[in-house]
C-alpha cells in the first residue's frame, strides 16, 4: 500500500475544491463571444476524449493522488505517448473550452487556476515517478507535460 504524504492530499484536495468551484453558477463578468460556437464543442469533445483514453490506458494505475501506487507500472504507450499528462490536459481544454462557450469569466479563471495547479501537481508527481521509475527521465525528455513536443533536445 502506497503511504500518502500531506502533499498528496493538497493537491488533490485543491483540485476537488476547484472542480466544485467550477460547477457552482456565479459569474465575474460576461466574456464576449470569441469562437463559433461549434469550436468550443469539438474542443470539450478532445479534451473528453483524452481523459477517456488516459483513464483506459491506465487502468489499475490510476488514482486521484499524484503519488503513484506501490504495485503501479509506468505506461509509455497510447496517448502517455505524446503527452505525460494527458488527463490534466484534457480536463483542462475541456474545462477552459465550455466556459469560453458559456462566456463564463468565473469557469474560465477556475481553468486557468486549474492549469496552475496542475502545473505543480505535475512537477511533484514527476519527482516520485523519476524515483520509482529509473526510466521516467528518458521517457520525460522526449515526452511533452501537457501537449506533445515536435522538438526533442
Amino acid at each position: 500500500m502506497t503511504k500518502l504524504r500531506s502533499a498528496d492530499y493538497f493537491f488533490t484536495g485543491f483540485q476537488f475544491l476547484l472542480f466544485l468551484s467550477y460547477f457552482l453558477n456565479y459569474y465575474l463578468f460576461k466574456v464576449g463571444q470569441l469562437l463559433p460556437d461549434f469550436i468550443y464543442g469539438i474542443l470539450t469533445a478532445i479534451g473528453i476524449a483524452l481523459c477517456v483514453l488516459a483513464i483506459f490506458r491506465l487502468q489499475n494505475n490510476l488514482s486521484p493522488f499524484p503519488r503513484p501506487k506501490s504495485k503501479s507500472n509506468l505506461v509509455k504507450d497510447g496517448v502517455f505517448k505524446y503527452i505525460r499528462h494527458p488527463i490534466y490536459t484534457g480536463i483542462f481544454i475541456s474545462f477552459l473550452s465550455y466556459g469560453l462557450y458559456l462566456h463564463s469569466s468565473s469557469k474560465i479563471v477556475v481553468s486557468l487556476l486549474l492549469l496552475v495547479l496542475f502545473y505543480f501537481k505535475s512537477v511533484y508527481e514527476e519527482k516520485l515517478l523519476e524515483q520509482k521509475f529509473s526510466d521516467y527521465l528518458a521517457y520525460k525528455r522526449k515526452t511533452g507535460r501537457f501537449f506533445p513536443k515536435f522538438i526533442h533536445s
